[in-house]
């Protein structure tokens, strides 16, 4: 297993994200190609007018190591309820750029303080097969924070080393059943939390980028 220290961890992330994004990022084709589509070929990757979101990709800089911080989404959720993700949400027409969309969300959600976190950059846009674009927003927070859940949206909270995240042999496919089809994605178990879906598609292409 591989350790990482805070600064390769670092020095990692910088080599993979950019300060800026093309003002069409929401509308034009997506190339090369990531999201849902790359283990389902009859979903698209080119949505016109694609629903704007940003994630928060939260590294914690623990001096034993680093660690990545998840949600569970409250059950009662119309939409992915229980599931695991990363802090995140919808772009407002009043945030400034997509990371000022991940620290409010992160904010509203947990309670993350931005006085802790460190935004680096961006990672490339990730399609779902239910028409978001998502920016990921990848960021080294500062540990010693508490947290405040909004019960309304999140359940629980949990970290994981990186160590653990970026072992492939950790990796799997995950096959489900949606409206008669069956779907796929990556997924990584971890304790008793399953991360799949859309935040696993984010992760493993950040982990091909950056970690492999």
């Amino acid at each position: 297993m591989r350790l990482y220290s805070i600064e390769d961890t670092r020095m990692r992330c910088a080599g993979v994200v950019t300060a800026d994004l093309p003002a069409d990022v929401f509308d034009a084709p997506i190339f090369p190609p990531q999201g849902d589509h790359a283990l389902n070929p009859d979903l698209t990757a080119a949505v016109v007018k694609a629903k704007p979101a940003a994630v928060l990709i939260p590294i914690i800089t623990h001096a034993h190591g680093p660690t990545m911080l998840f949600t569970q989404r409250a059950s009662k959720l119309r939409n992915h309820a229980g599931q695991v993700a990363f802090p995140g949400g919808r772009v407002d027409k009043e945030d400034a750029n997509p990371i000022a969309t991940a620290l409010r969300e992160a904010h509203e959600e947990i309670g993350l303080p931005a006085d802790h976190i460190e935004p680096l950059g961006y990672l490339a846009p990730y399609q779902t097969g239910t028409g978001y674009r998502v920016i990921p927003v990848v960021a080294l927070v500062r540990p010693h924070f508490e947290l405040i859940l909004n019960p309304h949206e999140v359940a629980d909270t949990f970290e994981v080393p990186l160590t653990f995240l970026f072992d492939a042999a950790n990796h799997r496919r995950h096959r489900w059943e949606r409206d008669g089809v069956m779907r796929e994605s990556w997924a990584v178990d971890y304790k008793d939390k399953m991360i799949w879906g859309v935040t696993a598609g984010i992760l493993l292409n950040f982990f091909e980028r950056a970690f492999r």
